[in-house]
């Protein structure tokens, strides 16, 4: 589909004017609570699902349905990266007042990191047709890794952006409240909160690069892969929220994750064979079909289980940001 550039001006404004409608109602750094973010999930899913709505009448149900399952995608992905924001808020011991402000900022750069390589991605599946079997592989073997390494995990200090922003940048090893950046001595310093964001954009930067090239297996239309990418993301800060006292029951979801990437790969290498591509509704429906299975799984597997109270992260002296410092 061709998108008029005033179109896609039209859209960020209209993305950033709710980016700052929901930094303006949080400036005052409250805990989140979870009523609170129920009710910014169902506002941020209300969104996208409309905005689909406006996609089939303008573009018809082709185009809708693509960007339905890009959304789908990105949403159950972005259940994944919960897993790892709460591990890096607890490894750095983050007052959950200041979560919301990680989080907020992080999904900016989200934003732009994707949007970069989705007209990358876009671009070299469109000239060179063998890169479709590439990244194929490539999710294919992203699948078999969630599906199977699942729980390795390494310290978010230990990331090689996080150690590389602390050796460049003159860093106390506090919080200094809702700051980034602070006053010592005469000097300008990040705080501890600002380790804290880039371990968190350093995250997504590799989750990213798993959700393009999903959606990518999708259309290779950047107009529809943002706009299902930003939709998704926009809702990820509530997501946490919702999430973070429940993630202890989901122990199977990675499975359907994994399945999902590998589907995926699948379908992006069949669409350069003469199989060509699987129809929309058939993609559609795996992901349903997927993500329901994983968590119906997962929830008779832990029923019975006392449910965790929303996440608090440890005390200093009990290994978590006394170990970033």
């Amino acid at each position: 589909m061709s998108v008029s550039w005033w179109i896609w001006l039209a859209l960020i404004v209209s993305i950033a004017a709710m980016l700052a409608a929901d930094l303006f109602l949080h400036r005052d750094n409250h805990v989140i609570g979870f009523r609170e973010a129920i009710a910014w999930s169902g506002f941020w899913i209300a969104a996208g699902l409309l905005f689909g709505g406006v996609l089939w009448v303008w573009q018809g149900a082709e185009v809708a349905g693509a960007y339905y399952a890009g959304y789908l995608i990105e949403k159950a992905l972005s259940i994944d990266n919960v897993f790892v924001f709460a591990l890096i808020f607890s490894y750095f011991a983050v007052p959950a007042a200041l979560q919301h402000k990680v989080l907020f900022w992080g999904v900016i750069g989200a934003l732009v990191f994707r949007l970069a390589f989705i007209f990358v991605g876009a671009e070299l599946l469109e000239t060179f047709f063998w890169t479709a079997y590439l990244f194929g592989a490539f999710l294919v073997y992203t699948g078999y890794r969630m599906a199977f390494r699942h729980g390795e995990q390494t310290p978010p200090d230990a990331n090689l952006v996080v150690r590389l922003v602390r050796g460049i940048v003159p860093t106390d090893p506090a919080y200094h409240g809702a700051k980034l950046f602070t006053r010592m001595n005469g000097r300008r310093v990040a705080t501890l909160l600002f380790v804290v964001l880039i371990a968190v954009e350093a995250t997504d930067l590799i989750f990213a690069i798993d959700s393009v090239a999903a959606i990518l297996a999708i259309t290779t239309d950047a107009f529809i892969v943002w706009t299902a990418n930003a939709f998704a993301i926009l809702g990820l800060r509530s997501l946490y929220f919702c999430l973070a006292g429940l993630l202890r029951r989901f122990v199977h979801l990675h499975y359907g994750l994994a399945v999902l990437l590998a589907f995926a790969g699948v379908k992006l290498i069949l669409s350069e064979t003469p199989v060509g591509k699987l129809p929309i509704p058939v993609t559609v429906g795996a992901i349903v079909v997927t993500i329901t299975v994983s968590i119906v799984w997962s929830l008779r597997t832990t029923r019975g289980a006392t449910p965790r109270a929303p996440m608090t992260p440890p005390a200093p002296d009990a290994g978590g940001a006394g170990d970033a410092r």
